[in-house]
């Protein structure tokens, strides 16, 4: 069992799940007993105590969970950041873990706390878990070194700020995976298409979305793995001041209004910028979908492969 808010699931949040998963049938124990746990609070706790300090999510809740479930978490079970919850003090907390949830083995990073004004620390739990049915096992953070070469510890937090700087391939090295916009597709201004360019505007309403740009992506549908030429913020050369997030999938034909993409960002390729005209912007376009397709099927995830 684990208790955290596992947002964006990088790999330190991977490394917490595998060393839960190496307890499975540990001492001949069943299926039904040896069950993966998560315990998270959903929406995170700020949101309630500090809304101005709430940080964006990286996965919407259902993408969480199922990214969850497909890293072998039997039961995900989500608290609500009421007050009686976030009033709880760390003992009581603890209390109720003991005795009533009675997890056999508590995975933990290293920073890891709980209870009301985080009263319940690492070091706590060393100590009330000594005697107990209660086996603690904490485990030391991830590092990667990142595209610069710096060595970074792996967070949701770390993670945001290069979102917010435009790294998404120094964020998928954190992640282990290319970050996952998901949105509807819903209509937008259809200047996509008037210049050969159809785009699919995606709605990412609860997700934190990355610095203002042009990325290369990718994304499947029905099976099939198409490259994305992504523009994220305003469109400067139509004089447009609403933000907005537009894929031009490469080589897809169809219809997407109303359906929901799984947008995976896998390298920065430019900044935004105002074109002198239609002709000029097209051009720059065909530039992006060039570079765009040729990034498809790269592994952004090691940081030595080179573009």
């Amino acid at each position: 069992m684990s208790i955290g808010n596992f947002d964006g699931l990088h790999l330190g949040h991977r490394k917490i799940l595998e060393t839960m998963k190496s307890f499975r049938h540990r001492d001949g124990a069943s299926d039904e007993t040896s069950r993966l746990a998560v315990v998270t609070f959903e929406p995170h706790p700020l949101t309630v105590l500090r809304p101005e300090l709430a940080p964006p999510r990286l996965t919407p809740p259902a993408l969480k969970e199922t990214m969850l479930r497909e890293a072998s978490v039997d039961d995900y079970v989500i608290l609500p950041p009421s007050p009686s919850v976030l009033n709880l003090r760390a003992e009581d907390f603890w209390a109720i873990l003991r005795d009533e949830v009675k997890p056999a083995h508590l995975v933990e990073g290293s920073t890891f706390n709980f209870g009301k004004d985080r009263g319940g620390t690492i070091a706590r739990l060393r100590e009330w878990s000594v005697g107990t049915s209660v086996q603690l096992h904490v485990i030391d953070g991830v590092s990667v070194p990142l595209l610069d070469l710096q060595i970074v510890p792996v967070s949701s937090s770390i993670i945001r700020w290069l979102l917010a700087n435009g790294r998404v391939r120094d964020a998928a090295i954190c992640l282990g995976r290319p970050y996952l916009l998901e949105g509807p597709v819903v209509e937008g201004h259809h200047r996509g298409r008037s210049i050969g360019i159809p785009t699919a505007n995606l709605r990412c309403d609860d997700q934190m979305i990355p610095a203002d740009g042009v990325y290369a992506g990718r994304c499947t549908i029905d099976g099939a793995i198409y490259p994305a030429a992504v523009s994220i913020g305003k469109t400067p050369t139509f004089g447009d001041q609403q933000r907005q997030v537009e894929a031009h999938l490469i080589g897809y034909e169809g219809d997407l209004y109303g359906r929901t993409l799984h947008l995976e960002l896998l390298d920065w390729l430019r900044d935004q910028m105002r074109f002198p005209g239609v002709a000029r912007l097209k051009e720059q376009l065909a530039r992006d979908v060039v570079q765009a397709r040729m990034m498809r099927d790269r592994d952004v995830t090691r940081p030595l492969a080179r573009a």
